[in-house]
């Protein structure tokens, strides 16, 4: 029964760890951050827009024929 303790608690101080190593890595900040975040967000808008669009002709194929 002690063993569960001690994984228990382990679990919780690396929780902790990753929390607190997070918040401090967050911390810093690029400065062209948002300039690349617009760029690769409509990168994978369009990768996605043009994956749905040939998911969709792919399920009207494979249920008409």
């Amino acid at each position: 029964m002690n063993l569960w303790w001690i994984a228990y608690f382990l679990i919780v101080v690396i929780s902790i760890g990753g929390l607190v190593g997070t918040i401090l890595i967050s911390r810093t900040q690029d400065e062209k951050y948002s300039s690349s975040t617009k760029e690769n967000l409509v990168r994978l808008t369009s990768i996605y827009a043009v994956l749905i669009v040939i998911s969709l002709i792919a399920l009207a194929l494979y249920v008409y024929m």
